[in-house]
Formats: C-alpha cells, sequence, structure tokens
C-alpha cells in the first residue's frame, strides 16, 4: 500500500494512538487525513481534518462515509476499556460499552467504508486490536471480549474484502503510553511506535503487526496447554 498521496481516515484520532497514527500518515505523506472524533473541536492539529463520528452512531458513521468518500486507508482506532466490569462483579455496563465501541463500531465503520474503498481502488482497512484479543484475564474480561472479538471479525474482512483488492491489517500491541492504559503499571511502548510498525506494514503489505515482545510471545503460544500458566 503506498501512502504517499493516499487519504486516509483515522477513528479516535484526536489523542494516543490515533494521534499518532494520523502524524505517522501525514509523515509518509499523506495529502489528507481525517481526524474522525466525537467532538471535532477536540482536533488541535491543524494539518488534520476533522470530522464528526461517534463509532457507535449509525447515522453518523453513514454521514463520515458520504463525507469522506475519497478516503484510501481507514484506521479503526477508537477503543473503550470498560475496565468497571469485573468477572464476577459489577454492572455490565462497562463490558457492552467495550463490546459496543471495540466490536460493533469497528464492524460499522468497517463495512460503511468498505465501498468507499472499493471504489478508490481496494486500499487498506487498519483495525487496533490487541494483546488482549488472545488473553482473558478476570480483572478486565470485557475488553478482552471485544478484543477477541473484533480479532475475528478482522478475519472475517480480510477474507471478505479480498477481491476488492483492501488490504486488511491487525494491530496488536500491549500496553501503550496513552490515557486507555494511564492506571496500569507496567512496562508500555509508545504510541509512535505502534503507528510507525503499522505505516511500514501498510508499506510491505503484511496483514498483521505485532508490536511488542509481550504480544509476539503471546501469540506464539496460542497452541500451549489450555491448563498451562498464561504467558
Amino acid at each position: 500500500m503506498d501512502i504517499n498521496g493516499s487519504v486516509a481516515l483515522v477513528t479516535g484520532a484526536n489523542r494516543g494512538i490515533g494521534r499518532a497514527f494520523a502524524r505517522a500518515l501525514l509523515d509518509h505523506g499523506a495529502a489528507k487525513v481525517y481526524a474522525a472524533v466525537r467532538d471535532p473541536d477536540s482536533v488541535a492539529d491543524a494539518d488534520l481534518t476533522p470530522l464528526r463520528l461517534d463509532v457507535t452512531d449509525h447515522e453518523q458513521v453513514a454521514a463520515a462515509a458520504e463525507a469522506a468518500g475519497d478516503v484510501t486507508i481507514v484506521i479503526n482506532n477508537a477503543g473503550a476499556g470498560g475496565w468497571e466490569t469485573k468477572l464476577l462483579e459489577g454492572s455490565f455496563d462497562g463490558a457492552r460499552e467495550a463490546m459496543e465501541v471495540n466490536f460493533f463500531g469497528t464492524w460499522a465503520v468497517a463495512r460503511a467504508f468498505a465501498p468507499v474503498l472499493a471504489r478508490n481502488g481496494g486500499g487498506a482497512l487498519v483495525n487496533m486490536l490487541s494483546v488482549a484479543s488472545w488473553v482473558g484475564r478476570p480483572g478486565w474480561p470485557g475488553y478482552a471480549a471485544s478484543k477477541a472479538a473484533a480479532w475475528s471479525l478482522t478475519s472475517a474482512l480480510r477474507e471478505g474484502l479480498r477481491d476488492q483488492g483492501t488490504q486488511v491489517v491487525a494491530v496488536h500491541a500491549g500496553f501503550v503510553e496513552t490515557d486507555l492504559a494511564s492506571w496500569v503499571d507496567a512496562p508500555k511502548i509508545a504510541p509512535e511506535d505502534v503507528a510507525q510498525q503499522t505505516m511500514h506494514a501498510l508499506l510491505e503489505n503484511r496483514v498483521e503487526v505485532l508490536t511488542d515482545e509481550r504480544t509476539r510471545e503471546v501469540k506464539a503460544n496460542l497452541c500451549r496447554p489450555l491448563d498451562a500458566e498464561a504467558p
């Protein structure tokens, strides 16, 4: 995928990994980057084109696809943690929000923009996933379930969009230095690192990005016995 001269859209582009994605696209020569966010006024970067988009609002998703009809790269980055839902206690509301944003929101954006990408030559669809796609934890079961579902969805999209020439990329990461993971006391990587690795995957026509050592270790151990201690 040639990023130079492309037109991209990044959901959740006003901070964290989304903002890093947007800047990396511009640094690699993208002609325009839509910052698709719930509040366009929150986009402080004058080099970006703000676009109102709540990925859980189907009318806004449809309107965004209409407004950004020149897009050739779509990056699904908007996410929710749902941390307050624990395995055996607490309301399910957090887990439901995580599923609505991370799974159904990703699906809605992909569904709306697939015809746009097809009209513009195929392009690329990037889904920001997680090491939690493969690791369930009692502390955040709703988040992990939403990312596992999004991983399955990404595989389906890769197969379903192959004939229209769309490169579908899954980006997996452990903890990243963002507001979403600010409460975690664990090694983290920089959002800019995630973004640059993703740009290289696009340029090299790869379909998976394993951004850090922990993610690579977990992926390599997916076939371990179920009763083995999780890595």
